[in-house]
């Protein structure tokens, strides 16, 4: 698909990933409408057709989600599961009844199975239920990769369904409410440095492992998956490289100037136990590879945090 001059519409377009993915659209002379959520309910089926009338896509691209770490999945299971199913189903319905040219939606790594092999490959993705924090959320989003497979088989509907790894980079959510791992933990590093404090408490034991990509990586390939890649098979978007938790602390304790140590609550949930991806199909597909190294795209979020936290503390 020829981006330029293709009107395209990018749900969750404002956000943290979302703007990224337009900056990069735009780029390449898209036409890029974005539907804002204090104008559109997505999970509303009128609105949802409002949006369709209003950008007239040929390309759609579905980035919005209702998310958060550990703490928000545990008390937001219903409304995670319900939103985020209804916001999917009925985006990818309505394209399919329009005609769109394209739809690509991007899932998540936490549609895993909770014991899944290292490294994750995407034929395992029905290998067994996913961690419980997570599961409804992983489920509501992995309903995508279903759709996508039954709507082209029997409709001949072009979609396809990324699962990115866990994201961060400049413009990411630091509300300690919300928030996912590296975010919440730079601010709580910056914080106990600036009052002197000596320790900085986390959730878990440290043990879990993570893959982190960075999001301007994870937008490059969101949009060579637009350019490049018409099939219904699943496709994972990572670097392969595995980190655990407590290796993530020490890097962030350098990377922000924090030199006390980490207290680990193990009564709190350490969610999945490992994840690492096999990134070999995005490569093979539709030529992605991920460019930035966990060092540069650290620093790049500690001094956008540093630079922005007046906004980014709210």
């Amino acid at each position: 698909m020829k981006l330029e001059g293709k009107r395209v519409t990018v749900t969750g377009g404002a956000g943290f990933l979302g703007s990224f993915v337009v900056e990069r659209l735009r780029a390449k002379g898209a036409e890029v409408y974005v539907p804002l959520i204090e104008e559109y309910d997505l999970t509303r089926l009128e609105d949802l057709r409002r949006m369709y009338e209003t950008g007239r896509p040929e390309l759609v691209i579905h980035l919005a989600a209702k998310v958060g770490g550990i703490g928000a999945n545990l008390v937001n299971q219903a409304t995670f599961f319900y939103e985020n199913l209804m916001m999917g189903v009925q985006l990818l319905h309505e394209g399919h009844l329009r005609k769109v040219e394209k739809v690509v939606a991007v899932a998540t790594i936490c549609a895993y199975p909770k014991f899944a092999k290292i490294p994750f490959r995407e034929e395992d993705l029905w290998e067994g239920y996913p961690e419980e924090t997570n599961a409804p959320y992983g489920l509501a989003k992995k309903m995508l990769l279903v759709q996508s497979q039954v709507y082209r088989q029997q409709y001949g509907f072009n979609s396809c369904v990324l699962f990115p790894v866990n994201l961060y980079g400049p413009r990411d959510n630091f509300h300690l409410e919300s928030s996912h791992v590296i975010p919440a933990m730079i601010r709580k590093c910056v914080a106990a440095r600036e009052r002197g404090e000596e320790t900085v408490t986390l959730w878990g034991d440290g043990t879990p492992t993570r893959e982190f990509l960075y999001v301007e990586d994870a937008a490059e390939g969101i949009v060579a998956a637009a350019e490049r890649y018409d099939s219904s098979d699943p496709v994972n978007l990572g670097n392969g490289v595995e980190l655990s938790i407590r290796d993530l602390a020490a890097e962030i304790a350098r990377a922000t100037g924090f030199t006390g140590r980490f207290a680990w609550d193990a009564s709190k949930p350490n969610g999945q136990p490992r994840r690492c991806l096999d990134v070999s199909r995005a490569r093979e597909r539709f030529g992605f590879v991920a460019r930035t190294s966990f060092a540069d795209g650290l620093r790049r979020t500690v001094e956008w945090y540093l630079a922005h936290r007046a906004e980014a503390d709210r």
